[in-house]
Order: C-alpha cells, then structure tokens, then sequence
C-alpha cells in the first residue's frame, strides 16, 4: 500500500468489470435465466437488468426468498457462476478501448484498482482474458464485502487498498447502482452508457456520460477529479 505521503498526490481509478471491461450482460442474463429455469422460476430481462450491480447473495434472495439457507445459496451460486464463465470462455466479449485506456491510465501515473460485485474467479478470468491483470494494485470482488452496490462499500475498500483518498479516485461505472455507490463513497463517477440510458446514469449522480472508453483520457480524467475535489 502507498505510504500517506504518497497517497495524498495520487490519483486512481476504480473499473468495474462487468459492463465496463467485459461486455458480460447477456453471459449474465443468459446464465441466471437457466439456473432460474432449473429451478421453476422464470426470470425477464426488466428484471434481471433491476439486478445488475447487485450481488449473487442479494439476487439469489429477491428469487429464492431469504429462507434460501446458506448452503443452497452457494449451491445455487456455484451453478449460476460456472455457467457464466463457460459462456464467456467460449467468446470473451472485452470491452472496445479497455486495453488502451488500462494502458494510457497506467503511463500517466494512475494508480488503477477494480471494484466488483462479481466473485473472485469471474474477475480473475476477465482480467486475465483482458490480459491487464498486472495493471491493478487492488482488486475487490464480491466476496470481500458484505453489501452490494449502492452501497459504497465496494469502493470504499479498494480506494484503502490503493491508498488513495476516495475523493482522489474516479469510478468507471455502467449502471445506476454501481454510480450511486461512486458517489456515495465520495468519488468521481464517470458512466459508460450500456444497458441504462444516460439519463438513468445521470440521476443517479453520474459527472459525465461517455459511449466508449475511448473517449476518456488520463486529462479528462484528472480533470474530472481535480472539480470533483474542489480543486
């Protein structure tokens, strides 16, 4: 971790991974529409994409009810994740300009952190599908908190491990929720349009909305959280 000293002239920023490195909704809403349907249940795409951000915990929850028990959540965990990643194996859908925008990031002195609901081994395959996996200092998934986004805990914890201040660090986001959690943790969201419109990523407290990553630049970035900060 950066010493204090250190940490308070860095800047970082914090990538989702789902919707922002890995185009992974229809792997997501594909393999969570089987499991659903193994087990009687229907799912829609309005309601997986109410879900999205959210942990499996918390998704398994809505649909199984919160009599699940521990053991059959994870059961039904293991299943939904394993039939994710054999999705994305079979064509890994990165998303356009994450590698360069990883890199220029990097050159330009960022430190560079991932903040997912996501649990261990879908981030580790995506970044190593990405081929960036050196590139992050701090990796947080979805086993290492409690609460899913909105909540803030997510980023909270990666912006520790970096050892930068939240407010020195922006946040690359593709839903509602996650932009919710940026800010709420008090960093500089920035929404790459997807599966929410730009006006949903917006009113969530968005300060820009981009179409691509390759609209981003380390400048624009350091821009971003230098007004964000108050300076």
């Amino acid at each position: 971790m950066a010493t204090s000293a250190t940490a308070k002239g860095m800047r970082a920023v914090i990538f989702d991974v789902d919707g922002v490195l890995v185009d992974s909704y229809a792997a997501h809403f594909e393999s969570w529409r089987v499991i659903l349907e193994e087990n009687g249940l229907e799912l829609t795409e309005e309601q997986f994409a109410q879900t999205f951000g959210r942990t499996s915990r918390e998704i398994i929850a809505r649909f199984w009810g919160d009599g699940v028990g521990d053991t059959r959540s994870r059961e039904i965990d293991d299943r939904k994740e394993a039939l994710y990643r054999d999705i994305v194996r079979a064509k890994f859908p990165v998303m356009d300009g994450a590698v360069e925008l990883i890199d220029a990031l990097r050159a330009a002195g960022f430190a560079l952190g991932v903040g997912s609901s996501a649990p261990p081994a879908n981030v580790e395959l995506s970044l190593d599908c990405v081929g960036r996996r050196e590139a992050f200092t701090a990796i947080v998934t979805g086993r290492d908190v409690q609460r899913g986004k909105p909540d803030p805990q997510v980023f909270l914890l990666a912006a520790a491990r970096l050892g930068v201040e939240p407010l020195r660090c922006a946040v690359i986001e593709d839903a509602p929720a996650g932009i919710r959690a940026a800010e709420a943790a008090g960093a500089a969201s920035i929404a790459l349009l997807g599966t929410a419109s730009a006006d949903e990523l917006r009113a969530a407290g968005a300060r820009i909305t981009v179409g691509s990553l390759r609209e981003l630049s380390p400048r624009l970035v350091e821009d971003l959280i230098a007004r964000a900060a108050g300076g």
